[in-house]
């Protein structure tokens, strides 16, 4: 069984931190590129953060400067660090786990709710 899970959303107030993990226990973890897509309400997805397995690291303008992502192979776990919210940043927020080689594969969390208010 894929099992790909999604925690440490909620709510917080504008300026303030949250730390998103995602476990995946799919096997050759260290195989995978990791992405955090995230979906608010009428609006099209967006990927506000990736790493590859090589480590590379690649951020969507929006979140430049504010979002930190890290992998940890030996857990088999990708991070999101969010700090200096907006409420823009408030959306559903999803872990995704893409291997091309040898074949194609992507797994998909069932998202969580990142909500940024006052």
């Amino acid at each position: 069984q894929v099992q790909v899970v999604e925690s440490g959303g909620g709510l917080v107030q504008p300026g303030g931190s949250l730390r998103l993990s995602c476990p995946a226990s799919v096997s050759s973890f260290s195989s995978y590129h990791m992405g955090w897509p995230r979906q608010a309400p009428g609006k099209q997805r967006e990927l506000v953060a990736s790493i590859f397995s090589t480590g590379t690291t690649n951020y969507a303008d929006s979140v430049k400067c504010r979002f930190t992502i890290s992998r940890d192979n030996a857990k088999k776990s990708v991070f999101l660090q969010m700090n200096s919210l907006k409420p823009e940043d408030t959306a559903v927020y999803y872990c995704r786990a893409t291997r091309t080689i040898p074949l194609a594969y992507e797994y998909w969390g069932q998202g969580i709710q990142v909500t940024v208010s006052s």
